[in-house]
């Protein structure tokens, strides 16, 4: 696990569909009547497998081992339906989460902290959650407003009918696929880092709480300005082109190398150490841990 490249380091995602994944005796290719391509695994971060595919028993064994994340998603992405391991067996960024999301004091800690995050200037002391809410509310709205003048399209708000897709005016629908592919991306460096996906702090309830929470953070500088370009641009296959786009805007932003000291930051993670017993799951991945003791109950 240690000779893998960071997730930081990793390429973001690859995107399938309709072909089959297979173990080949260089590695791994995705296979389809136009013939095969090899996939660079190693340093690959997530492989979203759309409608029409397969992948052999090899291949993800493959892929796990390279620390790949596999992802079985709707089409063009929009959806997730399952996701395969991550790079870590580390489980201590999941326990502070679940004591810090466990905690309403340390909770709405962290909820501040997250939407402070989002204004690149410093919020005035003393508001409450509720001024701080209202401020994302109006800053979103500018944002909206403001890509629409710059691309010069129009703005009707965001309102798209997830049941009826084809209805949805292209901007909603190039929002929506832009903000699919942020969503599997932060999903993927959760997942290998060690945080839960569920265990969200603003939004609750969801497998992909968390998820929604950390992408909120990116959304107003990637998936806006994508949308927005590539309607104005009048592009054919809209959702494919705004797929390819983020990915490029991802690389170009190093945003895999920004998500998890981001969200360690948050939780106050960034501080402690990752291994605090001494312990290091990921050097043997099938080696049981260490007894639990109280260390109010040891003698010193």
């Amino acid at each position: 696990m240690r000779d893998l490249p960071k997730i930081r380091d990793s390429l973001s995602f690859l995107y399938f569909e309709y072909g089959h994944i297979e173990q080949s005796k260089l590695g791994v290719e995705f296979v389809n009547k136009q013939g095969s391509i090899p996939l660079p695994v190693a340093s690959l971060s997530a492989l979203l497998l759309g409608p029409g595919t397969s992948v052999t028993h090899a291949a993800i064994r493959t892929l796990a081992e390279a620390g790949c994340s596999v992802v079985w998603c709707g089409e063009g992405g929009v959806r997730c339906y399952a996701q395969g391991v991550g790079e870590t067996h580390k489980a201590y960024r999941l326990m502070k989460q679940a004591e810090l999301s466990a905690s309403p004091e340390q909770r709405l800690q962290v909820i501040e902290r997250m939407y402070r995050a989002r204004f690149p200037d410093p919020l005035p002391a003393g508001l409450k959650l509720e001024q701080i809410r209202g401020r994302e509310g109006i800053r979103v709205r500018a944002a909206y407003a403001e890509a629409a003048q710059k691309y010069g399209v129009g703005w009707n708000g965001r309102n798209y009918n997830r049941n009826s897709w084809a209805d949805s005016d292209p901007l909603n629908r190039a929002l929506s696929s832009a903000n699919a592919c942020l969503h599997g991306l932060v999903h993927v460096a959760l997942l290998s880092s060690g945080y839960c996906p569920a265990l969200g702090f603003i939004h609750q309830g969801k497998q992909l709480s968390f998820v929604y929470d950390v992408a909120d953070l990116y959304k107003v500088q990637l998936t806006v300005p994508v949308a927005f370009a590539a309607v104005a641009e009048g592009l054919p296959n809209l959702e494919t082109q705004v797929r390819k786009r983020c990915r490029d805007a991802f690389t170009n932003l190093r945003l895999l190398q920004r998500i998890v000291p981001d969200v360690d930051r948050l939780l106050r993670l960034d501080v402690e150490p990752e291994t605090p017993d001494g312990f290091d799951p990921d050097e043997d991945p099938a080696l049981p841990t260490p007894w639990w003791s109280n260390p109010k109950t040891q003698k010193s």
